[in-house]
């Protein structure tokens, strides 16, 4: 492969609507700015939710006329209804992402929701949406399991996914929710989508909660998808999936694919610069790896022992 791979990052609507501390509005402009400037292809800025439902969320209109537009990045919300949808294209969005489940109980226990009341929501969202240039794009979680449910039928995934492009939208985010997904099923379900799909914009999201995130990616990479959502430093993370842990690592992420050739337009060590300073913004330290470790041509110095006996 030697076109152009996409990363998304997710950090300061998925990672951070579910920190314990609220992060400072002006700290989270100050972040999506520096994040801006690393290449990424999209950032996922906000919510535009109920800021009862995610306070950590409440100036998501703050944020989003805060923030410095960089030419050629992407920016997203996520929208839960009519209202929010009215609220992000009052800030001029690039796109808005929904979000349904491929599960009942899933999208009864995280949205209050079926996946066929989530459809009828959609339809509702996508007519305020008639007329503005906005793009569409519907995340669809647990397509790779379902921590109440188990599996999640293939067919029944591919037929979610067709009906969410039978009402008009145009982009799909295939997520492994709770990390439930093995890399075999991961390439079975990516090269199916693509194949009755070819000219739909796939996005795939994983969680690294059993450790196969990166392994995962990699499957979705093989299997032909090019736009990845991560999070950076690791951060995320389903309130609604127990035992989940934080989306997979942008940095690890990053640093996977330029260690094997491949183009992610992304500067990694001023991603890196900008995953230094998470820790300070949210109190605890996160799960990057590269960020802990260094990049893999990291070199140390002899041990002093070998130079003395040399």
């Amino acid at each position: 492969m030697t076109h152009r791979l996409y990363i998304q990052d997710v950090a300061t609507r998925d990672g951070f609507q579910i920190e314990p501390a609220f992060v400072p509005t002006e700290d989270k402009i100050a972040l999506i700015d520096r994040l801006a400037e690393t290449g990424l292809a999209k950032i996922e800025v906000t919510s535009f939710t109920s800021p009862k439902a995610i306070p950590n969320l409440r100036d998501a209109e703050a944020v989003m006329r805060g923030i410095r537009r960089v030419p050629g990045v992407e920016y997203t919300v996520l929208v839960p209804n009519v209202k929010g949808c009215e609220r992000a294209l009052a800030c001029e969005v690039d796109e808005i992402n929904l979000v349904m489940s491929a599960s009942d109980t899933h999208g009864l226990a995280n949205l209050r929701m079926t996946p066929e009341q989530s459809l009828e929501q959609f339809k509702a969202i996508l007519e305020v949406t008639r007329g503005s240039e906005v793009f569409v794009n519907a995340s669809l979680s647990t397509a790779f399991g379902c921590p109440f449910e188990g599996e999640v039928p293939e067919p029944r995934v591919h037929e979610l996914v067709q009906r969410l492009l039978d009402i008009g939208v145009q982009g799909v985010t295939l997520c492994d929710t709770t990390g439930m997904a093995d890399p075999a099923q991961v390439g079975r379900l990516c090269r199916e989508a693509l194949a009755r799909h070819p000219q739909v914009v796939f996005t795939a999201h994983f969680h690294n909660t059993r450790g196969m995130g990166l392994a995962n990616a990699l499957a979705a990479l093989n299997a032909g998808i090019d736009r990845f959502d991560a999070s950076l430093g690791g951060l995320g993370g389903c309130p609604y999936a127990p035992g989940a842990s934080g989306n997979i690592c942008t940095e690890d992420l990053v640093h996977m694919f330029q260690r094997m050739g491949l183009d992610t337009g992304v500067d990694l060590d001023r991603l890196l610069a900008c995953a230094a300073r998470l820790p300070e913004l949210v109190g605890h330290e996160v799960p990057g790896a590269i960020l802990k470790a260094g990049k893999a041509e990291r070199r140390y110095p002899r041990p002093a022992w070998m130079d003395a006996t040399a």
